[in-house]
């Protein structure tokens, strides 16, 4: 498993494992605790894993946790997604900058996003199953949902969105987000 920097967001990583593939299909290892120790994680922060799924054009996010933020590791264990992270630390070189990925079962890369980053995907399958492994306990109190159509990030979703969530259909702008957050 090798790790890489992400440079367009301060502390987030790829871990891409190496698969091994043959007649019955592959192998890989997905998570690896001297790996993610080697770019100063802690792997024994990490305290629940969930799953999504999601059929073709759904999209969930943009997605962020109020207080302490959360730090997750997000996989797409099947399918394909589009996903997206936006850095929201005022105190990060990368503060507002976004950056998206394809992630795939077909190749199992993980990406790591920091606590203070808004996260969106968006299903490019039929199916797609999204794997989170994350450092807090979820509260829904924390919940904060930006508009993933917000024009100042004019995210390139790919697909028309099919479906979501009410609560991330009438989620605020990042501006609004904002000025809460600082007051």
């Amino acid at each position: 498993m090798k790790a890489t920097e992400v440079p367009a967001i301060a502390g987030a990583y790829l871990f891409e494992p190496t698969s091994y593939a043959d007649e019955r299909g592959f192998f890989c290892r997905t998570f690896d605790a001297d790996v993610v120790r080697s770019v100063g994680l802690d792997p024994n922060a990490f305290v629940q894993d969930s799953v999504s799924r999601s059929v073709r054009g759904v999209l969930r996010g943009l997605h962020l946790r109020s207080g302490a933020g959360e730090s997750k590791l997000v996989r797409c264990s099947y399918g394909q997604i589009f996903d997206v992270v936006v850095d929201l630390r005022p105190e990060s070189p990368t503060y507002r900058n976004h950056a998206s990925f394809e992630l795939s079962g077909d190749t199992q890369v993980t990406l790591y996003i920091p606590a203070g980053c808004a996260h969106g995907f968006q299903a490019l399958t039929e199916t797609a199953d999204t794997s989170y492994r994350i450092d807090r306990p979820h509260d829904p109190a924390e919940d904060v949902t930006i508009a993933f159509d917000d024009p100042e990030l004019a995210i390139p979703w790919p697909l028309p969105v099919t479906s979501m969530s009410q609560r991330d259909r009438e989620a605020p702008s990042l501006a609004e987000v904002l000025k809460h957050r600082e007051s």
